[in-house]
């Protein structure tokens, strides 16, 4: 059984079988997190791009524990040369790990890093897939990852002005046809203010997904 606590804004915790996986670990800053960095102990570490509100805790984390970091070629080289570990991926390739397999998607947003791409992820946790956007915009390939991967569980932006709003995350969903979808990247700011069972209604009335609204701390189990 795979458990995944939310923790805010894009930071979610996987958990099966002894082996923990984070994406994108804003903590200390997320004035929503339940979690400080220092109460996190992850083995593998998943980085979207590296505007703040995304990198967030990695280093401290990395420090602390020794996690593999996987990202895209420029991260990851950014991540190695303060002496982490890391794995370089990028657009469009998949690598096996000992809990499964990541696919690296596009994200349509700034990567924080020059050269760079913003990435989404689909993962294979042990028994489980699940796609993490990222931050994007809403794009027509989404339909395509849906029909190249049986996913589980999506982890899609609605909090609008630097990603998908409610309307455009709702027709994400339909493209990606998960079996359960959790909103994310909402509320953290003014400016992404929202109210996700707003989200929830069009979903449940538009596709076949659950939706499953998560508040900052709260676990679910696949």
């Amino acid at each position: 059984m795979t458990k995944i606590t939310f923790y805010g804004h894009a930071c979610f915790l996987l958990e099966n079988q002894g082996t923990s996986l984070i994406f994108d670990p804003f903590l200390d800053d997320n004035p929503l997190s339940t979690a400080a960095s220092e109460d996190i102990k992850a083995d593998y570490i998943l980085l979207t791009h590296l505007h703040v509100d995304h990198l967030g805790d990695t280093f401290k984390i990395a420090k602390a524990h020794n996690p593999l970091i996987i990202s895209t070629f420029e991260i990851a080289k950014i991540c190695e040369s303060r002496k982490f570990r890391a794995h370089a991926m990028h657009l469009g390739g998949k690598h096996n790990f000992d809990f499964g397999f990541v696919r690296v998607t596009p994200a349509f947003h700034g990567s924080g890093v020059p050269g760079g791409h913003a990435c989404g992820f689909i993962v294979k946790f042990f028994e489980h897939v699940i796609y993490h956007t990222g931050d994007t915009c809403l794009f027509g390939d989404m339909r395509l990852l849906g029909e190249l991967e049986d996913i589980d569980l999506a982890l899609v932006p609605i909090g609008d002005n630097y990603t998908m709003g409610i309307p455009d995350a709702a027709v994400a969903v339909d493209f990606i046809r998960p079996k359960q979808v959790i909103p994310m990247h909402y509320n953290t700011f003014p400016v992404i203010e929202c109210d996700p069972m707003g989200f929830k209604k069009e979903v449940e009335e538009k596709t076949s997904a659950e939706c499953i609204i998560l508040a900052p701390g709260e676990s679910h189990n696949l």
